[in-house]
């Protein structure tokens, strides 16, 4: 790591972004590190986003306002993502204090997690934990990389190659050379918000994909709870889907058709049709 590594930033064109999102800004302390939350509103059950390892909260937007009919999503910018402070600790007990910091901040009524590759991980450990009450876990993509299993197949190069060109300075056509798949909107928001995601974030949370296990949780995590899948996904192969079932046999496991590991950003409408599905019994 160089010895003055890049400061997060946020151009001016990237918190303009905001006043488009139909949500509120929260702010909650978990021990010293302010989290930053975007709250959806409305009656609906709190379904707490868990957005994954370069995924500031905005850019789960276009998924969670598909939502408010059912839930009341408030998004996390993980810490030392975002607007959330750096934290000083990335490991995935770290990133559970912070989820329930939020529950218990908020005030927030037996929430269902719903996370995403990284965020995945920090659902089933804080529901494992058992520190907060919560209605339900919806796991999406979890890397299930771990000491003794492969590598996370997308190399911490490649993480710092796009970190670095987002702080230098760069734009939706340059996004869409890494995530060609991706909607122009989403493209243009990752080129706007990356240089927000702090540099040691990023490694320490790479690193905890070779050192933290998913297995070592999965089997644990209370029910009602559910798995997505990309049917393309190497984060989460056929083999890996095949364990996880056989771990926890309560668990929903769906496939999402025509997805790799970014599920939403790949297939949209079935990833969507899955995660409503999903959240269906969760929110009696």
């Amino acid at each position: 790591m160089p010895p003055n590594p890049p400061a997060r930033c946020l151009p001016q064109s990237a918190l303009a972004d905001l006043a488009d999102v139909p949500a509120t800004s929260r702010w909650v302390r978990s021990g010293g590190t302010r989290l930053h939350v975007l709250d959806y509103g409305g009656p609906g059950v709190p379904l707490v986003v868990l957005p994954g390892i370069t995924s500031p909260a905005i850019t789960m937007d276009f998924v969670v306002r598909e939502l408010t009919d059912l839930v009341r999503p408030l998004v996390l910018d993980v810490r030392g993502r975002g607007l959330s402070d750096d934290g000083g600790r990335y490991d995935l007990d770290a990133y559970a204090e912070d989820t329930e910091a939020v529950v218990t901040g908020l005030g927030l009524d037996r929430p269902v997690l719903f996370g995403h590759s990284m965020g995945a991980r920090i659902a089933a450990v804080t529901a494992v934990r058992g520190k907060v009450a919560l209605r339900g876990t919806v796991l999406g993509d979890p890397p299930m990389s771990g000491p003794g299993r492969g590598s996370y197949p997308t190399a911490l190069t490649a993480f710092l190659d796009q970190l670095a060109q987002a702080v230098r300075g760069t734009d939706a056509d340059e996004v869409a050379e890494s995530w060609p798949r991706w909607p122009r909107r989403e493209q243009e928001l990752r080129a706007r918000w990356l240089a927000s995601c702090g540099r040691e974030a990023v490694m320490a949370t790479h690193r905890g994909f070779a050192h933290e296990d998913f297995f070592h949780w999965w089997p644990d995590v209370p029910g009602p709870t559910a798995l997505l899948y990309g049917a393309e996904s190497p984060v989460v192969t056929a083999e890996g889907a095949q364990e996880a079932a056989g771990l926890h046999p309560s668990a929903a496991l769906v496939g999402i058709p025509d997805a790799g590991h970014m599920l939403f950003w790949d297939n949209p409408p079935a990833a969507l049709a899955a995660l409503r599905t999903a959240l269906g019994p969760m929110l009696t």
